[in-house]
């Protein structure tokens, strides 16, 4: 695995440790380094998912997770709004909405690339009437989600984010 890591982050020493149960601390730059060389979310690496109800067992936590499940503790580290944290201030609430809405233009945009390929395709197939009603079908939920957009764009820029880059937001 070391090797499928550029740099000298994760060395075979490093994995070999992490193996054998010797290294309990891991900087989060390895954490990071070997999710991606697995190709899996860092969440695999943290927590046993497929056990979704476990309580949350993770050396060196405070208190604070204490009876945290699984699923409780992915919807907090991802962000979801029904995580097993609370927002302690307005400013944080804030914080939260904008970040649901930055993720949220990240997946319309790629449903308007989505529904770019397939109006694409309608065009170079079949020009029968089904192919015409569904091309005006993909028409729509593209004005949709370009509407979705529009209005996502918006909100940020308002709250003061950087949207400068128009393909990638």
């Amino acid at each position: 695995m070391a090797d499928l890591i550029p740099g000298d982050n994760v060395t075979e020493a490093v994995v070999q440790n992490i193996e054998a149960g010797r290294k309990h601390d891991l900087p989060v730059s390895q954490l990071l380094n070997i999710a991606k060389a697995l190709r899996v979310p860092p969440i695999f690496l943290l927590a046993p998912i497929a056990r979704p109800l476990a309580a949350l067992d993770v050396a060196n936590l405070s208190p604070s997770f204490d009876g945290m499940t699984v699923v409780e503790f992915d919807a907090w580290i991802s962000g979801e709004r029904e995580g097993a944290y609370r927002w302690a201030t307005a400013d944080e609430r804030h914080e939260r909405i904008e970040l649901q809405a930055m993720r949220e233009l990240h997946a319309q945009l790629r449903e308007r690339r989505r529904l770019a390929t397939r109006r694409e395709i309608e065009h170079t197939t079949d020009a029968s009437a089904s192919a015409s009603d569904a091309s005006r079908t993909t028409k729509d939920n593209i004005s949709e989600v370009e509407q979705r957009i529009a209005q996502l764009r918006s909100y940020l820029v308002s709250v003061g984010w950087d949207l400068a880059e128009p393909e990638t937001f």
